[in-house]
């Protein structure tokens, strides 16, 4: 039986597979591809629909407890890329 987490854009309950985990490094979001980076995750579907949501509901301040400006910048483009490409 595969783990179930939550989606911090549309807390949906999804299979671990189909959701992309981050960390905050700093004040800078990066995607943990392997799911092994230290420090606490969110798990976030790899849409554009869901990481809005998770903008507009400042989701990912809450969810990795950072405080302050959070640079979202280049998840954004992480998934922008892993969409297209």
């Amino acid at each position: 039986m595969e783990p179930v987490r939550t989606c911090i854009g549309c807390r949906s309950r999804a299979p671990r597979s189909s959701l992309l985990r981050v960390v905050a490094q700093g004040s800078v979001i990066v995607v943990d591809e392997s799911a092994v980076l230290p420090g606490r995750g969110a798990w976030l579907h790899p849409s554009s629909e869901c990481m809005k949501k998770a903008l507009q509901r400042k989701a990912f301040g809450r969810a990795l407890r950072v405080s302050g400006e959070i640079d979202t910048v280049s998840i954004a483009h992480q998934l922008e890329n892993r969409l297209n490409g």
